[in-house]
């Protein structure tokens, strides 16, 4: 049985941090056949913005909050392994 892992990544235009975010997400996923990565721009959902407006970038693991601000691969690698 396949499981599937929907990461979430929450971020802005022109943010840096989020820019650095997603290659540091995308640099450890590739590794992971059963893991998809989805983007929010956080300025296009009202929801989210009120949420995480001083946290991004957020990364979510099945809709929990995994990180935010830095990604640390070895972090994730660690918890995707075991999700």
């Amino acid at each position: 049985m396949s499981r599937e892992i929907v990461l979430t990544l929450i971020g802005k235009p022109g943010c840096h941090l989020c820019d650095d975010a997603e290659v540091a997400v995308q640099s450890v996923i590739d590794d992971f056949s059963d893991v998809s990565l989805e983007k929010e721009n956080i300025l296009e959902n009202p929801v989210l913005l009120d949420k995480y407006s001083e946290q991004i970038p957020v990364l979510l693991i099945n809709g929990q909050i995994h990180n935010y601000w830095r990604i640390d691969t070895e972090r994730l690698r660690e918890a995707l392994a075991k999700a």
